[in-house]
């Protein structure tokens, strides 16, 4: 089982930066591919970036140029976000796919999913 908690949520004003941090526990050395999604006031929630255990990124549209992820050997993953607009105002949630093995074998993966951090982009 893996579990992760997001953390770095505040208020902040328009052009300012903010680095969320997504902490793992339980079985991190299973995890594999990790990202973010947020989620807007009365928005659907949105993928933001994700992050292989190899370093491959990928990012949404909105956040080329402006967000950075990243995650180190702990699997500890981080989202650097500079020039925010207010419309980056979100509850920004972190997750983790994770391995299962199972004997000589594995289980299907699972994600892991934390309770979000709350970000506010005032003008």
């Amino acid at each position: 089982q893996v579990q992760v908690a997001e953390s770095g949520g505040g208020s902040v004003q328009t052009g300012d930066s903010l680095r969320l941090t997504c902490l793992p526990s339980g079985s991190t050395h299973n995890i594999m591919t990790m990202g973010w999604s947020r989620q807007g006031p009365g928005k659907q929630r949105e993928l933001v970036a994700t992050i292989t255990k190899t370093g491959d990124t990928n990012y949404a549209e909105f956040a080329k140029g402006r967000f950075t992820i990243s995650r180190d050997n702990t699997n500890t993953m981080f989202l650097q976000m500079t020039s925010l607009k207010p419309e980056d105002t979100a509850t920004y949630y972190c997750n983790a796919e994770y391995s299962r093995p199972y004997g000589m074998s594995y289980l299907d993966p699972r994600t892991a999913w934390g309770q979000g951090t709350l970000v506010i982009v005032s003008s």
